[in-house]
């Protein structure tokens, strides 16, 4: 999970502004904070506890390439979706009729975030977890050994195969 201690890391300690967090999926004591940079063009945000520090979401919108990625703690998510609901909301909006790009990896946002922040190129691609077991993992090792590529790689393959053959676009 996210801490606070990595959110401030990602954003090198620049929070440029913080209010009260005015939907009630995560419970009281519930502060947001942000960190923009001087044009608005980059913001990183972060929900969190201030009792606990539990980081409950985190949100990071890159305006120039018209992206805005979010990370919800897992244990949270339907909490989410049910209040977006009852205040007819649409859970996937972000704004100006764009969606968030969920992220399920913590790593992703962190990531991502700390390149927005530090004016580096990042990696668009999202970060999936894979969980197998020992007859799959090693079926697909084979698999991978026998294409000449890595496991990941390989695996990556295959994820685009079945997009495109499901028409999804990648």
């Amino acid at each position: 999970m996210i801490t606070l201690k990595d959110y401030m890391e990602a954003i090198q300690y620049k929070v440029s502004e913080g209010s009260e967090y005015l939907w009630n999926c995560y419970g009281p004591n519930v502060r947001s904070m942000d960190c923009s940079n001087h044009d608005g063009s980059i913001i990183v945000s972060c929900v969190f506890d201030t009792e606990d520090q539990t980081v409950y979401e985190m949100q990071a919108w890159d305006e120039a390439n018209g992206i805005e990625y979010r990370w919800i703690h897992p244990d949270y998510i339907e909490d989410v979706k049910a209040e977006a609901e009852s205040r007819n909301v649409d859970f996937e909006q972000s704004f100006d009729d764009r969606k968030f790009t969920d992220l399920e990896v913590a790593e992703d946002i962190l990531e991502k975030a700390t390149a927005m922040v530090a004016g580096e190129e990042y990696d668009k691609r999202i970060m999936v977890t894979l969980t197998l077991g020992y007859d799959e993992e090693h079926l697909l090792m084979e698999m991978a050994h026998e294409a000449d590529m890595s496991l990941n790689k390989f695996v990556e393959y295959i994820l685009r195969e079945e997009m495109a053959k499901h028409g999804i676009e990648v």
